[in-house]
């Protein structure tokens, strides 16, 4: 199988097509994969760290005002196509793939002239504008929330779920970390902002922390940078034992197993990771990414009774521990959320996309 993806800018459309990719390898291990993406995304870095090779289209993002610079992006746009399509000339993939961002569209929209099949993948809940636009041509489109089938038209619309990695669902020894982490009987919240860390959360956790946590424990990682920052603020804090400081998780299938309820962001992998995994959570949706897209998350989960949804602007160390206390308190309500997350989880979007995929290339051939 030739496979040719397209997903850029940022690591949450990036991940997926790496994902994607792997899959395919699992499958079929003498498949050939070249991506397409720009040289000012992640793409530049985090594909080629994962032994991918890479070419690159000079492609802009459209500007959300009326603006002269639009026309420059309309002009670059169609460029972009005749250049993906010299791409994609050369490599004859049996398939294209895009999972979002700019660079994507021009890709995907080369193929289609080419009559190539094509499956392009939305990872949040309220669809990207590139997928938007692509979704009524494309051969598939997947999607990984059921509520995004009511947000655009598409012609050949899959639930698929989004690709995770499969060792989250390896089995653990739950208590032996719980006592390898020095936590006693009380429930185990685990808390953390993302690879990087989130300075709100911190600063929620930071306000809890100095009040005393007494009704759970707590796990929470502030992200590297922050870490010294964190402890310092804690330094004269009564900080009881039930409470551990981490710069990063390195074994989050191993937290995620020990957690009984997980307060963070609303990412899209997150939220399918959490779903997956039937954990309960209490989601922080960032507000700093486009179209508010982890907002739209956060509310899905919550209102299918599998999380809590605390907004930022209404996120400080009392809120925050009044809200966990709600969850973590009643233990019937917290299996009640479990429950309910995994019954809209899919854990394997993986697998299921690369089904789409096999259909699309043994049809072509």
């Amino acid at each position: 199988m030739r496979i040719l993806l397209s997903g850029g800018g940022t690591a949450g459309h990036i991940n997926p097509a790496l994902a994607i990719a792997r899959v395919v390898l699992a499958h079929e291990p003498d498949s050939q994969i070249l991506f397409v993406g720009t040289r000012n995304g992640m793409e530049r870095r985090l594909v080629p760290r994962e032994g991918f090779d890479i070419e690159y289209i000079e492609v802009m993002g459209l500007r959300r005002k009326l603006t002269l610079e639009n026309v420059k992006v309309a002009v670059n746009y169609f460029t972009s196509i005749r250049d993906a399509g010299r791409i994609i000339d050369r490599f004859r993939p049996d398939a294209v793939v895009g999972t979002g961002g700019y660079v994507c569209a021009p890709v995907i929209k080369a193929a289609l002239k080419r009559n190539i099949p094509t499956l392009i993948h939305e990872q949040n809940v309220f669809p990207g504008l590139a997928i938007k636009m692509l979704a009524k041509k494309a051969s598939v489109t997947a999607i990984s929330f059921d509520e995004t089938r009511s947000m655009m038209k598409a012609g050949n619309m899959v639930l698929t779920g989004n690709p995770l990695r499969p060792d989250l669902f390896e089995s653990v020894d739950k208590e032996a970390l719980r006592r390898e982490l020095e936590l006693d009987s009380r429930p185990v919240v685990l808390a953390f902002g993302g690879s990087l860390g989130a300075e709100r959360l911190n600063d929620a956790l930071v306000e809890m922390i100095k009040n005393g946590v007494k009704n759970f424990n707590l796990v929470a990682a502030t992200g590297e940078k922050h870490y010294k920052e964190v402890t310092d603020a804690l330094l004269y804090a009564n900080v009881t034992p039930n409470v551990k400081l981490l710069p990063y998780i390195y074994n989050m299938k191993e937290m995620f197993a020990a957690a009984d309820l997980v307060v963070c962001r609303a990412g899209a992998i997150t939220v399918s990771e959490l779903c997956a995994l039937g954990k309960a959570s209490v989601l922080i949706p960032s507000p700093y990414v486009a179209h508010n897209h982890q907002e739209y998350n956060a509310r899905y989960l919550e209102k299918n009774g599998a999380a809590r949804v605390l907004l930022e602007s209404e996120l400080n160390g009392e809120s925050l521990r009044r809200t966990i206390e709600e969850c973590a308190a009643n233990s019937a309500g917290l299996e009640e959320m479990r429950r309910r997350a995994k019954s809209i989880g899919i854990a394997d979007g993986g697998e299921k996309i690369y089904a789409q995929l096999k259909k699309l290339t043994d049809k072509a051939r």
